[in-house]
């Protein structure tokens, strides 16, 4: 094998960057990426936006912060492009109507749920290899180093972004994902981010990103322009049945 050849190979993957490859204060993206939709945070990403053929990290505990609002422009994006989308083991049913309302072509989206939660992993992987795949979006509660190596390698091979969400907890742990961050609830409906780890220079402080938020209690009898919350089963009308919590 050539061995200029070889390192030039290398170099080209999307996992790997050099010391020297600094623009704005972080490492310059070796792939194409694509745009966040917030221009305060795509400012922070090395590239300007979700790096694609890597590896996103996002820890939150629980969910309905806003995490699916936050990644829904880069999934429109994506989708515009006519490749596919997934949820991998979502953590509550996807509600159609305001996925659709958002401008998702649910032709396009795919929704895995695995029944074993070993499987979960594992499931996010092999859809990778496919290349019609954009993007992925997987939920798992729990992931040792190995797997993650294995999901950074196969996201880089098929050029898609992959995004998985982890309990708070795993920022404790080691990671072969180039991108990590936190997020929390802010004030007055806002999310806060925290860029953990990047490629570059780390991001010392937190941003507020105002994001659309979703309810996942909703009455189907009464529609109100009141501002979108989560609303409580013993805060619903009590002759009605409870609607169960939707992914939107």
């Amino acid at each position: 094998m050539n061995a200029a050849v070889a390192l030039d190979d290398v170099l080209a993957r999307p996992d790997v960057w050099r010391g020297n490859q600094f623009v704005g204060g972080f490492a310059r993206a070796n792939s194409l990426s694509v745009a966040s939709g917030f221009a305060a945070l795509d400012a922070e990403l090395p590239g300007g936006g979700w790096p694609r053929g890597a590896l996103t990290e996002i820890l939150l505990d629980g969910s309905g912060l806003g995490e699916c609002s936050l990644l829904l422009p880069a999934l429109l994006q994506i989708q515009q492009e006519g490749r596919w989308g997934m949820l991998v083991a979502p953590p509550h049913r996807a509600h159609g109507p305001a996925w659709v309302c958002a401008g998702v072509n649910l032709a396009q989206l795919v929704i895995v749920s695995p029944a074993q939660a070993r499987d979960v992993l594992w499931a996010a992987e092999q859809a990778l290899s496919n290349t019609a795949l954009g993007v992925v979006l997987c939920w798992a509660a729990s992931a040792d180093a190995r797997q993650l190596r294995r999901l950074q390698v196969a996201a880089a091979s098929g050029n898609s972004a992959m995004f998985l969400f982890r309990p708070v907890r795993a920022a404790q742990s080691s990671s072969a994902a180039p991108l990590r961050l936190l997020l929390r609830s802010g004030e007055c409906g806002a999310l806060d981010l925290k860029l953990l780890k990047r490629r570059g220079a780390p991001c010392s402080r937190t941003l507020t990103l105002d994001v659309p938020r979703s309810k996942h209690w909703c009455d189907p009898y009464e529609f109100t322009r009141k501002a979108p919350v989560a609303c409580p089963p013993s805060a619903l009308p009590a002759a009605r049945s409870e609607p169960s919590p939707v992914l939107a």
